[in-house]
């Protein structure tokens, strides 16, 4: 699909869609709780939400839509996880690494043998250190072709130990997991710890179903760790009723639309105080001078002064790449660091992100794990290549607002991953989009 967008602002208001990083672990816990659990959702019909949903189907959970929601049916432990001896179970992963992080480590603990199909770049997405720590659990783990991933075996209760550094998705995986093992466990996570506000995130839905660990903090020690220990649950408890958050991470392709030239968004939906480090974009954007404020319940951002910055991108790589088109028309330099583990996305995206602006008239460098950005007054327009990256894709858009010409995104359908009313909504706040299917 190519989208061919005009030149202009985008203003309006918008509401946020839900939070695909919340949905994901709400889903989870509810296949894995003692009852039927209606999650609050909407349904946004993200290809990432769908896989973990058809996931959770094939494990024997029952989950159907409703309006504003899904209905959980919980995975019966006792009938429908076949034994390891039997035929896999096949989980479609497509191309959502959260879905094969997650579940691996799940499915290893209810002992079931299972075939993770995965689609993209999926396969080629680390999976180290977790595989090894679940190896050590006693658990089988193998390739079978370039795209599936099989797994046989039931996890040992046992002292798992992580790095802080690695994906955070690892570390939420165990947590899920721990409550299902025979015996008390532990997650050991050595110090520093990357993307810590999406462990809290799940440290929230495993408390909101009865299951958070006891945590401990070891400082002071080399390295210094937190500690994880959980005890053996048999079930979560299911809260009945609970609601996902709006999602900050899309949401922020509106907020910094708001700071390009002529911009004027208004955000609802949204969690002040939310666990999603992806929050941050309102700090980084009053940096840069924007105006940004709550109104009651609603986040505003108006265009203000653009100027240059410098962005840790160690626990916020999904900002990068619309921030870095914000900082294609701001005034001097800005240096995006800390950012290497985006050349292990959808695409990589220091080299899409660098490829799609300068494609568009922005001065931007990459480096090994930086991007280095001079801005200019105003970008020129043209061709872009979403490389089947939905941000790319989103990013694309956003820049339109300061191009001179037309941007003309091929590989638009990248949006459905996270976000298929992108267009739509994109259009709602006053541009001029073209669809080509």
């Amino acid at each position: 699909m190519t989208v061919t967008i005009a030149p202009g602002k985008i203003s309006g208001g918008v509401s946020a869609i839900p939070s695909k990083s919340h949905v994901h672990r709400l889903l989870i816990c509810a296949a894995l709780a003692d009852g039927e659990t209606f999650v609050v959702s909407g349904d946004s019909g993200a290809q990432d939400i769908e896989a973990t949903i058809a996931c959770l189907g094939a494990l024997g959970a029952q989950i159907t839509r409703s309006e504003g929601g899904f209905t959980v049916v919980p995975i019966n432990r006792r009938n429908s996880i076949p034994p390891d001896s039997g035929a896999a179970v096949i989980l479609p992963c497509g191309e959502s690494g959260s879905t094969l992080r997650f579940l691996l480590p799940v499915v290893c603990a209810l002992g079931a043998s299972a075939a993770f199909r995965m689609e993209g770049r999926l396969p080629q997405r680390p999976l180290a250190p977790l595989d090894a720590e679940l190896q050590r659990g006693g658990i089988r783990l193998w390739r079978e072709g370039a795209d599936i991933l099989r797994c046989e075996g039931r996890l040992s209760p046992s002292n798992y130990h992580l790095s802080g550094d690695v994906s955070s998705q690892y570390i939420s995986g165990l947590l899920f997991t721990l409550p299902l093992l025979d015996a008390p466990s532990r997650l050991t996570v050595a110090h520093p710890v990357e993307s810590a506000d999406y462990i809290a995130m799940t440290l929230e839905a495993l408390d909101a179903f009865g299951r958070k660990p006891t945590i401990t903090e070891h400082c002071g020690k080399a390295p210094n760790e937190t500690w994880y220990d959980s005890a053996p649950s048999g079930a979560f408890i299911s809260p009945r009723r609970i609601a996902a958050e709006g999602d900050w991470s899309n949401a922020a392709f509106w907020l910094c639309a708001g700071a390009m030239p002529g911009g004027d968004v208004q955000v609802s939906g949204l969690k002040q105080n939310s666990a999603q480090g992806d929050r941050e974009v309102c700090a980084i954007l009053a940096r840069m001078g924007a105006q940004v404020n709550w109104e009651g319940g609603t986040l505003r951002v108006r265009e203000g002064q653009r100027l240059g910055t410098e962005i840790d991108a160690r626990a916020i790589p999904d900002l990068v790449p619309v921030l870095a088109a914000v900082a294609a028309v701001a005034e001097g330099t800005t240096v995006i660091r800390n950012a290497a583990r985006l050349r292990l996305k959808e695409s990589d995206r220091l080299a899409t992100t660098t490829a799609t602006l300068t494609a568009l008239g922005a001065d931007i460098t990459e480096t090994e794990d930086s991007l280095v950005i001079e801005g200019r007054r105003h970008l020129n327009g043209g061709a872009a290549d979403a490389a089947g990256d939905h941000r790319i894709a989103m990013m694309a858009a956003i820049a339109s607002a300061a191009c001179a010409g037309t941007v003309r995104i091929c590989c638009a359908q990248a949006v459905n991953k996270s976000y298929p009313a992108f267009w739509s909504d994109c259009a709602a706040l006053g541009k001029t989009v073209k669809v080509e299917e």
